[in-house]
């Protein structure tokens, strides 16, 4: 699970950061905000599951936050955590999952993750599969794409560009958001494109030294970043 921690001091960011360090590697903190702003971003760039929110911050308070948050295409859950118990009911009215009063207990801290886990996981697997088809719309029409056709996913202005055995359309969905839905098929080579990791043939040297993709059954080739060619070499080794 993905974690975001977000807080305006940075002694309470590394406190729970430590805290949940402590509960093994299925909890993994992968960014962190001091104020509500932040915490919009990142879970609009990342694939975040859950979110560990403080109430009073300067700007932008938690409370906000999670409500702009949870209007998001798929929302992570909100756990709050803060000094003060008077926001409590206004806090669940935002859907959070939990309610931590600082200081943070280990074993109110553990009771918030097994319950975040609960109702995350069950989400995520039935939003795979329901989406086993994407859809795509043009010229007033629908066209409906089966992910099992899909060789790659590329950012392209306001829209995602996909690729498939049929062609080339244009997505509404962010690669976020795909990347979050299809954890187990997608990859992420660079970032502004996604590819199906059935689909990979391999991987070519260029002549300025960088790293590119290529498949099997088309002649796009797809430049790898550096800090993901690492990933991919390995996927394809294991395979």
């Amino acid at each position: 699970m993905k974690l975001l921690v977000v807080d305006d001091e940075n002694l309470a960011r590394q406190r729970l950061c430590g805290l949940i360090a402590g509960f093994g590697d299925d909890y993994d903190v992968v960014a962190e905000a001091e104020n509500g702003e932040q915490a919009i971003a990142l879970c609009e760039a990342y694939p975040i599951d859950l979110v560990f929110m403080d109430i009073h911050m300067p700007g932008m308070d938690g409370l906000e936050a999670a409500a702009q948050i949870s209007r998001q295409q798929l929302p992570p859950a909100i756990v709050f955590t803060t000094a003060y118990s008077e926001h409590a009911l206004e806090a669940f009215s935002v859907q959070a999952v939990d309610y931590l009063l600082k200081p943070i207990r280990r074993e109110k801290l553990r009771s918030a993750l097994e319950k975040a886990t609960r109702l995350t996981r069950p989400l995520l697997q039935k939003e795979e599969q329901e989406e086993a088809w994407l859809t795509s719309r043009y010229r007033g029409g629908v066209q409906r794409i089966a992910l099992s056709d899909v060789y790659y996913f590329r950012a392209d202005s306001k829209y995602v560009l996909v690729r498939h055995k049929g062609g080339e359309s244009l997505l509404e969905d962010s690669l976020v958001s795909l990347e979050k839905r299809f954890p187990d098929e997608l990859l992420r080579i660079h970032r502004s494109v996604l590819v199906r990791k059935a689909l990979i043939s391999g991987l070519e040297k260029t002549p300025d030294g960088g790293v590119q993709l290529w498949f099997a059954d088309i002649e796009d080739k797809l430049d790898v970043s550096r800090r993901h060619a690492p990933v991919v070499r390995r996927l394809l080794n294991g395979r």
